[in-house]
């Protein structure tokens, strides 16, 4: 009996100590990847080309399709989602007839740096993409491992018919390194979109957004169509919600409010909404001024529903696009999407000083800081001449001043 429980000692011993090499082999001391988590100028640009060029609303069930796609806006799309989802930082890297999915995180709670290291080697071809080879840090792993892992993880996520039926629309991957991109044929079904649209909104979600629709047409219908309405009135009434789904009535009303001043109808995101209440027409007000209210708002929704990277740069994209064929470029708008957006990121965060502040009386000056003294109307070739681009030293001082006026207001105050 002795001898049995010694082998059977001596065998998990072995085993652990198996284990923990293994677990070892997985982890390195530096990270794979290195970079922010900005997302550019170019990849929002390259984003809404993607889109209007296959716009789903406009494609036929079973139409053929080849699209070809910058390798950057998948590397930064990688990177993007690696932040949300690991809190880590994700690349893209292509190849002869290759491309390498790298993904890295941070492992807590173990001494010194160590990060968990992953790649995932797709090849060009017809049919679905299927990985090829993978490796965790120094350890080569089954790509069919890798594989069924994603699998499953997608599936418990409830996404499994939605991954499925994406991944066999594609029909060849042709990876161009020479030309940075990939080209994807893929036949089109009509589903995806309604999968899509079950995604990024549920039967839970449906229910809060026409309440706060509802609530929202409520508000308005007691002022006077074309009355100006201080914006911080409608975000209090909107805003001051409590109950255990606090966070995401919020975000709700969020997006309803953001898809108004959007000056879009709610019903191209969500067909439902065309039997919903509709939303009176007002001037909603920030610092005197409409446009603000709508940067502002606009940038917040963002940053709550698809974080403060993605706001930030629709935000810089949209005045680089104004100074070239629109009112100029204005930095008072750009402090009005930075405030938004660090609005939305307290939303996001479920910050108490939030939740405080909208239990009082809620005013200009707790939303948005001075903007009157900053520079507006820049034509593209005044901004050319004047701040030369986006990471001149004469841009980054007035993007400084801007962050430095945000960080004087208590609720957008860096935590200690």
């Amino acid at each position: 009996m002795t001898r049995l429980l010694a082998w059977l000692a001596g065998t998990l011993l072995l085993f652990v100590l198996a284990a923990g090499g293994f677990f070892l082999l997985a982890l390195d001391s530096q990270p794979l990847v290195e970079r922010s988590e900005t997302i550019s100028q170019a990849a929002v640009n390259q984003a809404r080309w993607l889109f209007h060029t296959n716009d789903p609303r406009h494609l036929q069930s079973g139409e053929a399709r080849r699209t070809a796609i910058p390798a950057a806006l998948i590397d930064e799309g990688i990177n993007y989602l690696a932040g949300r989802s690991l809190h880590g930082r994700g690349a893209l890297v292509l190849g002869e007839e290759t491309a390498e999915i790298r993904l890295s995180t941070r492992v807590p709670l173990l001494p010194g740096e160590r990060y968990l290291n992953l790649r995932a080697t797709l090849r060009e071809g017809s049919g679905e993409p299927k990985i090829v080879s993978a490796a965790v840090g120094r350890l080569p792993i089954p790509a069919s491992l890798l594989e069924l892992v994603l699998t499953t993880a997608v599936q418990g996520a409830g996404y499994g018919p939605e991954w499925s039926m994406a991944r066999q629309a594609v029909r060849e991957l042709s990876f161009e390194p020479q030309r940075q991109r990939i080209v994807v044929s893929y036949v089109w079904e009509s589903a995806l979109l309604d999968r899509a649209r079950s995604i990024a909104f549920n039967p839970d979600d449906l229910v809060r957004l026409s309440s706060a629709q509802t609530a929202l047409a409520a508000l308005f219908d007691h002022h006077a169509p074309g009355r100006q309405v201080p914006l911080s009135e409608v975000l209090r009434a909107s805003l001051d919600i409590d109950g255990t789904d606090q966070y995401e009535n919020r975000r709700a009303a969020l997006l309803v409010l953001g898809v108004y001043l959007a000056e879009k109808n709610i019903a191209s995101l969500i067909p439902e909404a065309r039997n919903w209440p509709q939303l009176r027409p007002l001037a909603l007000m920030l610092a005197g001024r409409n446009d603000s209210a709508q940067h502002f708002v606009v940038s917040a929704t963002l940053a709550a529903w698809a974080g403060e990277p993605v706001a930030d740069a629709i935000g810089v994209y949209k005045e680089m696009a104004d100074s070239r064929h629109g009112s100029g470029f204005s930095f008072a708008d750009l402090a009005a999407d930075r405030a938004g957006t660090r609005f939305g990121e307290r939303l996001a965060r479920k910050d108490a000083r939030l939740d405080a502040l909208l239990k009082g009386e809620l005013n200009d000056s707790d939303l948005i800081p001075l903007i009157s003294d900053l520079p507006e109307a820049i034509s593209a070739g005044d901004f050319q001449r004047r701040f030369g681009n986006t990471s001149s030293p004469a841009y980054r001082q007035l993007t400084t001043e801007i962050e430095r006026r945000l960080d004087a207001i208590p609720l957008y105050k860096p935590e200690p």
